[in-house]
């Protein structure tokens, strides 16, 4: 899986001792999206070729940056499909100011076809399990996660507390990395946001505590039966 935030090409980056220049933000994200969308049909063919080659790299700037028009503060990653081969995924990281850019863009999408399909929020990993994740000289397996579960079901949310063997070696960022990142990989990130309230990284393993497959199931059936409590439609 590849993120990649917005930043300029290494051939314009400015002075280290000047202020970072402040990019403008579109009046109307409609008028915003349909530009986007006209710039990827330009840059598909380019895109297609460094996907080919397993070098998405060689288009991640000029991508970021067509993202940065649209928003300055929208994230934009190419992944792996699950209806399609690969994906697009543009994410306010569920910032509601953010919404109506993210909606916009998602409504002026051309149709999903074999190859291509569009996410405006980091959809679920299809089995978090499976993943690996690499930090630093370290890599961790998120099927070792536990995670204790306690639902608050007036609220329709729950609190959590993340568990990795590993957790007590690694560096405080790092930490983080791994108390956040299997719960967007296991629920995605709108459902993450909606339902999950605490967050806590936990050393030790909770007692009664889940795997994230079984943390998957707990929070969609809670989002199921209350769906009208927390969030917006997809």
């Amino acid at each position: 899986m590849r993120w990649f935030r917005r930043r300029r090409p290494e051939d314009e980056l400015p002075d280290p001792r000047t202020a970072w220049p402040e990019q403008a933000v579109p009046d109307d994200p409609v008028a915003a999206a349909e530009r986007f969308w006209r710039r990827w049909a330009e840059m598909l063919p380019e895109i297609s070729a460094a996907l080919g080659d397993r070098e998405p790299q060689r288009v991640e700037g000029e991508l970021a940056a067509a993202v940065a028009e649209l928003h300055p503060d929208l994230h934009v990653s190419l992944e792996r499909g699950q209806r399609a081969i690969y994906a697009l995924v543009v994410s306010g990281q569920e910032d509601p100011a953010l919404r109506p850019f993210t909606d916009a863009w998602k409504a002026a999408a051309p149709p999903e076809d074999a190859i291509w399909e569009y996410h405006d929020s980091v959809p679920p990993v299809p089995d978090p399990t499976g993943v690996t994740v690499n930090l630093g000289t370290r890599s961790v397996a998120l099927a070792d996660v536990r995670v204790a579960a306690q639902v608050d079901e007036a609220e329709g949310v729950v609190d959590v507390a993340v568990h990795h063997p590993l957790l007590g070696e690694l560096d405080a960022a790092a930490r983080s990395a791994m108390t956040f990142l299997p719960l967007d990989a296991t629920l995605g990130e709108r459902l993450a946001a909606e339902r999950l309230r605490r967050v806590e990284t936990a050393e030790t393993e909770p007692a009664g505590a889940i795997t994230l497959l079984e943390l998957r199931d707990l929070v969609r059936g809670l989002d199921e039966e209350r769906p009208e409590t927390v969030g917006g439609a997809d």
